[in-house]
């Protein structure tokens, strides 16, 4: 393997070890120790962004007290082959200071860290910023400029950096799932591990924006039509909600039997029946209802038609598979508290308790719920009584919804 050294006849735009070094945060000599050790694939005697890559992929590992032994095992084995798509994807080097940043988009140092630290990208304001930052932060001022409240940006940044950060996560670990561990367990070379992954995330790359756009502008067209019936809905009400707040059909569900079916059958299967449920929950939903968020088997759920959101937790009962257990459904209609795309209060947390007291195969309705879905064809309520729910000190009348043909 060629000695690295700083070649005075290297091409133009060519990397030299003293770059590398700086940008590793290692000394010169430790990179040679490193490159002589074998652990940077594909080093052929010219410092290449790939090569550089492995270099920095190493320099994490051993701060983090991995030992040179094991580092050779991994890049052996491909498992860092990874590491030069890490390079394609960089954004441009980092000059500016957060001061510059600020004066350069007219936006305030606070404001900024606000911003970075709403997106889950915090970390960036405590060290120097590329070309992409600043450009960004342009962006942001236009947006506030443009009459954007800065209350409702930094919710709205707080939004898109969790879900991307959720994209992202699944984008790494599905291409790893399906891609770079088949390569490695067919004993390609590391080196063609590498190539091979930078190969396919090129190709993809440039798919993968005009995706999320098209996916976001059909999601935009569907929710500004259901604000707008929501808007004429909510005036057609004698109470008037208070700012931040509004009115929609909260359901929560769940696997009964959740925990004892991953002791009989394994977590893998458990996982299987869970990751099931949550496809059917999101492929059957009406069209104004969504998925909020899951929590292990617990999925939440909100619409702004309880009594769609009603006959849809009735048919979901009659679809579950044989052998899988039945989900138990509550739901409420009331008031909740938007914000950072997630809804809170006292009557999100009364849908929670309702499904709590419900049983597999179950679906447990509130009265506000009842009042509006009771006149829908092929659904029957059965009051069960006023039930005290934890936390709250007024008892809730609870009633079962089934569809009336099965009674």
């Amino acid at each position: 393997m060629a000695e690295p050294a700083d070649d005075p006849d290297s091409e133009p735009g060519e990397l030299t070890l003293a770059q590398v070094a700086v940008r590793a945060g290692v000394s010169p000599a430790t990179v040679k120790r490193w490159v002589a050790r074998g652990l940077v694939p594909g080093y052929d005697g010219h410092w290449t962004p790939a090569a550089l890559a492995y270099v920095r992929v190493v320099a994490r590992l051993r701060a983090r007290g991995h030992t040179l032994e094991q580092i050779k095992r991994a890049s052996d084995n491909g498992q860092l082959a990874i590491g030069p798509i890490e390079n394609l994807l960089s954004s441009a080097e980092a000059r500016y200071s957060l001061k510059q940043v600020a004066r350069a988009s007219g936006l305030e140092v606070g404001l900024i860290e606000r911003i970075l630290t709403a997106m889950g990208l915090g970390a960036l304001a405590t060290q120097p910023m590329s070309e992409d930052d600043l450009e960004m932060m342009k962006y942001v001022a236009a947006m506030l400029s443009a009459g954007l409240p800065s209350v409702a940006f930094l919710q709205l940044a707080r939004v898109y950096g969790q879900a991307l950060a959720q994209i992202a996560d699944a984008e790494v670990r599905l291409v790893h799932l399906y891609v770079h561990e088949p390569l490695m367990r067919a004993g390609m070379p590391s080196v063609e591990v590498a190539e091979e992954m930078e190969g396919l995330v090129r190709a993809l790359i440039p798919f993968i924006v005009p995706l999320m756009s098209y996916v976001h502008s059909r999601f935009l067209s569907q929710f500004v039509e259901q604000d707008m019936i929501g808007h004429m809905e909510v005036h057609l009400d004698e109470d008037e909600l208070e700012e931040g707040r509004l009115r929609v059909a909260i359901a929560f569900a769940d696997l009964a039997g959740y925990a004892r079916l991953t002791v009989e059958r394994g977590d893998a299967a458990a996982v299987s029946t869970v990751e099931r449920f949550v496809t059917a929950v999101e492929q059957s939903l009406p069209s104004d209802a969504r998925v909020i968020k899951t929590l292990g088997d617990e999925v939440m759920v909100v619409g702004s038609d309880a009594a769609a959101l009603t006959e849809w937790a009735v048919a979901l009962q009659a679809s579950v598979l044989a052998g899988d257990p039945p989900p138990r459904i509550g739901i409420h209609l009331g008031e909740a508290l938007y914000r950072d795309g997630d809804y809170y209060g006292r009557d999100v947390n009364q849908a929670a308790r309702v499904v709590a007291r419900a049983g597999g195969g179950e679906v447990l309705v509130t009265r506000p719920v009842v009042e509006t879905a009771s006149g829908v064809d092929g659904l029957e309520f059965v009051r069960i009584g006023e039930v005290r729910l934890k936390g709250f000190s007024e008892p809730t009348e609870l009633f079962t919804a089934a569809a009336a043909a099965a009674r």
